[in-house]
This record gives structure tokens, C-alpha cells and sequence, in this order.
């Protein structure tokens, strides 16, 4: 499915590879950074195949087309966000909730770069669950 979906172009040499020794979500597939702990606003959404987690911001993703779905809060023009390491889609970009009790979600701005590739983007992410995973960067006294 995400294949059918994904924007083309070969982004993997342009995964942002920062954030060392800060807890972070990173995708499941390829671990390519997606988020930052701290960017972070609950845990308490649903994805397409399970829990989400809604974020204020992400990075090494890019955008999918632009739609109108229903969601369970109501009708929503979301986008599809693909991970820039393997092209997976890990969630959706918020743009305009219809219900006023929804405005909090909708993206505040946008940082682009090349080709509407978004490597570090402001606004308002729900990541799959199912699609990423915890990093704490732990570090063990020796």
C-alpha cells in the first residue's frame, strides 16, 4: 500500500542523521530518525493500524498528496507522510481540521527543502505506532 503511495525519488542519502544521545522515535523499517521524544503531545490518537502518537514536529519525512479523510474526530485534509530512509509510510501531516474543537492539530509551518522533501517540519504529525520505534539511547557505566 505505501509503495502505491509514496512519493519517488531516491531520498535515502538525504536522511538527516542528528540528534545523537537524545531519546527519539525512529522508523521501524530503516531506523531513520523521525522524531524527537520531547516533540512529543500524546499518545492517546489512532492510526490506520493501530495507536498514533501525535508530535509537534518531525523530520526525515516527506509529504504525500493532500486529502480530505474522515477521521475519528471528524473530516480532516491530512497528507501521508513517507519516511526518507525507506519510503514507508509512517503516519499523516494535519493541515485543516473542519471541526473547530480540532484546530490544535493543523500545522502551524512548514520548513522545505528540494523537491517538497521535508527534513525538519513544524506543525502537527500522528505517527503509527506500528511504524516506529523508542530509542532512549541509554548508555551502560562500564
Amino acid at each position: 500500500m505505501a509503495s502505491a503511495m509514496s512519493p519517488n525519488g531516491d531520498t535515502q542519502s538525504q536522511v538527516i542523521s542528528t540528534y545523537h544521545d537524545h531519546p527519539k522515535f525512529i522508523c521501524a523499517s530503516c531506523s531513520a530518525v523521525l522524531a524527537l521524544q520531547d516533540e512529543l503531545i500524546s499518545k492517546s490518537f489512532s492510526g490506520r493500524e493501530g495507536r498514533g502518537f501525535l508530535m509537534h514536529s518531525a523530520t526525515n519525512v516527506k509529504l504525500g498528496k493532500k486529502e480530505d479523510r474522515p477521521l475519528l474526530t471528524g473530516v480532516h485534509t491530512v497528507a501521508d507522510i513517507f519516511c526518507m530512509g525507506c519510503n514507508d509510510r509512517v503516519g499523516w501531516y494535519y493541515h485543516k481540521a473542519a471541526d473547530l474543537s480540532q484546530k490544535y492539530k493543523e500545522g502551524k509551518s512548514l520548513y522545505r527543502s528540494w523537491l517538497d522533501t521535508i527534513l525538519c517540519a513544524i506543525g502537527k504529525y500522528l505517527l503509527e505506532r506500528e511504524k516506529i520505534v523508542k530509542e532512549n539511547n541509554w548508555k551502560l557505566d562500564e
